[in-house]
């Protein structure tokens, strides 16, 4: 099991736009005050923790999303991170262990990641010109001594509607494949998008707003002093 710690810069130019290549660096707004371990590795997990300053280690839980009876989104997405959670845990016990696990449904149709280029496109032609629902599950434990919180958070996406041509061009890039419901809104994907009601990250994959709270609950992480 593979491990990596990050410890967050953020540097801007002058507009307020993100740029790496500068040496200055922004303030971080919240430290961390015990050690999180991130059971995901995830880029986008990674990078939106990485966005509130915050250091941490990340270790993959290495289970597989398989095919699961339980057909309750809310319930589904959950388990799951509850599961991705404990592997790490059981590892590192006295550390404490955030996981997600996010999933996209369309009415009663659940939508993992496309396995080829023809599924991603079978996929968005239905998500095109429709509503759908983004569940992520949340879990946050530690073994030693024993603590576990789990919740989902639900966030609705509407798509415009979408031509044959613009579906193909997309799933070319390649972007959809290593994503729930065949589309990220964070890349290229943000065209396919026409409102959204609820959380933004959660439909990245972290709910930071959530994810937080629960944070700063447990005072495993605390805004900067000045």
């Amino acid at each position: 099991m593979r491990i990596k710690f990050f410890e967050s810069t953020i540097r801007h130019t002058e507009r307020g736009d993100v740029d790496p290549s500068r040496e200055r660096s922004a303030p971080p707004i919240f430290c961390s005050l015990q050690r999180l371990v991130l059971a995901s590795e995830s880029p986008r997990r990674i990078e939106l923790l990485r966005s509130l300053g915050l250091a941490f280690e990340v270790m993959p839980s290495g289970i597989e999303e398989g095919d699961d009876p339980e057909r309750d989104p809310s319930i589904l997405g959950a388990r799951r991170a509850q599961e991705k959670a404990q592997a790490v845990s059981f590892l590192d016990p006295k550390s404490w262990v955030l996981s997600a696990d996010t999933i996209v449904v369309l009415q009663d149709t659940i939508f993992g990641k496309p396995e080829s280029p023809e599924e991603a496109v079978a996929m968005l032609q239905r998500l095109s010109g429709q509503g759908h629902h983004v569940f992520t599950g949340l879990c946050l434990m530690r073994t030693d001594p024993a603590f576990m919180r789990i919740g989902t958070v639900k966030t609705e996406v509407c798509f415009k509607p979408l031509s044959d041509a613009e579906i193909r061009a997309y799933v070319k890039t390649g972007e959809p494949f290593d994503k729930a419901g065949a589309y990220g809104i964070q890349g290229m994907g943000a065209f396919l998008v026409e409102s959204i009601h609820g959380s933004y990250t959660n439909v990245v994959g972290l709910p930071l707003c959530e994810t937080l709270e629960w944070l700063l609950e447990q005072r495993i992480v605390t805004p900067v002093p000045d």
